[in-house]
């Protein structure tokens, strides 16, 4: 009799080891963000699934993807949508069947647009590349438009831009007035580059480079500069914290975050499962509750409240809340994701032609 009952109690540990759920790794981006995805995503996930959810970090580097991911066993990247496109195209990331992974994948593909189901990735948020300034220095006439960044006899001072062709050029030629429905287009040409460029020779001399994103807000602070480009969530905490800075929508660049899963991934399915739950409309909201990026799904967007304890209207900082106004500027992933080492070494060449971008 002892015998059985010890090997029946044998079986019970080997059933219940046997049914605990392997952690699935999930790559973020670490600080307030991810903060804000453990609290939205991650937790709820685990407590509607059961699966845990270990989280790994990473600079969004796509390379990061061939060092790390099978090493450390990566299932589910948080990934820039050019970056997506790349590593897709190189065989880093799995194929999707977004119509086994979405609920009514026929209305959600609708509820997504703008934003693409691109074959291996499924978009999550919307961010934006903004205009900022620093609100002590303009006690007057404030800035309102893109072309203020670009002119500094009427708003004299620095300005602090991201050291990268990423978005400036963007920028110059919304301030030149070419329509954003023609911008890619003209870029793709070298006369509109050349155009760009020649638009931001009227910074040189005015200009402070910044390369951690949250350098831009750090230096209208502390008046290393009067304007800067940045991240419209890393000017919503710097606001939160006391920074007397005024965001400008007019010209915003939207870009969007995209979940992928790796090839290497152990654990398709559950990985897959995760990208169900975090693309439902509820799981967006919530998101987009905890921090100012805009879910992909209009559906999403209506459900967006009241920042939990703080109670600010998370729906007026999002950069695709229809009230910031109609002029802004979709960026074109599989052009920045093709076009890449291109705009790079003209930008390389213009810093160039200004002694390497010292003063400007």
């Amino acid at each position: 009799m002892r015998c059985f009952e010890l090997a029946l109690l044998i079986c019970l540990l080997s059933a219940g080891a046997g049914g605990a759920q392997e952690p699935l790794t999930v790559v973020s981006w670490g600080g307030a963000y991810e903060r804000a995805q453990r609290a939205a995503v991650f937790a709820p996930f685990t407590r509607a699934t059961g699966i845990p959810v270990r989280v790994a970090r990473y600079d969004g580097d796509p390379a990061t993807l061939t060092r790390r991911a099978s090493a450390e066993g990566w299932d589910v990247i948080d990934m820039l949508e050019p970056a997506a496109i790349g590593a897709c195209e190189a065989g880093l990331l799995r194929r999707l069947d977004h119509d086994a992974i979405l609920d009514d994948p026929r209305a959600a593909r609708a509820d997504f647009a703008p934003a693409r189901l691109r074959p291996c990735s499924l978009p999550q948020n919307v961010f934006a590349t903004v205009m900022a300034y620093d609100d002590r220095a303009f006690p007057g006439v404030k800035p309102t438009e893109i072309a203020d960044f670009f002119d500094v006899a009427r708003f004299p001072g620095k300005r602090a831009i991201r050291k990268s062709p990423d978005d400036i050029l963007e920028w110059a030629l919304l301030a030149e007035g070419v329509p954003p429905a023609q911008v890619y287009d003209l870029l793709s040409t070298d006369r509109g580059l050349r155009l760009a460029l020649r638009r931001l020779d009227a910074l040189r001399g005015h200009i402070v480079w910044w390369e951690g994103a949250g350098e831009a807000a750090d230096m209208l602070q502390d008046g290393r500069a009067v304007m800067a480009s940045g991240y419209n969530g890393r000017f919503f905490a710097a606001r939160q914290e006391g920074a007397q800075l005024s965001i400008v929508w007019d010209g915003r660049l939207i870009g969007y975050d995209v979940w992928a899963i790796p090839a290497s991934t152990g654990q398709p399915r559950a990985a897959e499962r995760f990208l169900r739950f975090a693309a439902r409309p509820e799981v967006m909201a919530r998101l987009a509750e905890r921090i100012p990026y805009g879910p992909a799904r209009h559906s999403a967007l209506e459900r967006v409240g009241l920042m939990p304890g703080k109670g600010i209207p998370m729906r007026d900082h999002l950069p695709n809340a229809p009230q910031h106004g109609p002029r802004f500027l979709i960026s074109d992933s599989p052009w920045h994701s093709h076009t890449r080492d291109l705009r790079q070494r003209r930008f390389d060449d213009w810093l160039k032609a200004g002694r390497d971008g010292k003063g400007g």
